[in-house]
């Protein structure tokens, strides 16, 4: 299955783009692709956390990811 991810923040930074298309295998887990996604932007690993969203839902790690799922790297937010 074809996966879109969209990025933001520090997350699109370290990517150089605002989305990703990745293939995957269908019922992949949230935390296998952000394992997948850590090995090939090893940068992604020094931030402090990285949240996943999947449909517009924070989403554990072993969601399984389908085809039309929007999903979101979220990265840490600070502010004031």
């Amino acid at each position: 299955m074809n996966l879109k991810i969209a990025l933001f923040g520090i997350a699109r930074e370290i990517v150089g783009q605002s989305t990703l298309e990745v293939a995957a295998p269908e019922g992949q887990s949230v935390q296998e692709l952000l394992a997948r996604l850590q090995q090939e932007y090893p940068a992604l690993n020094r931030l402090s956390s990285l949240a996943v969203a999947v449909n517009n839902e924070y989403a554990s790690d072993d969601a399984p990811l389908h085809e039309r799922d929007e999903i979101a790297l979220i990265p840490p937010v600070s502010g004031g």
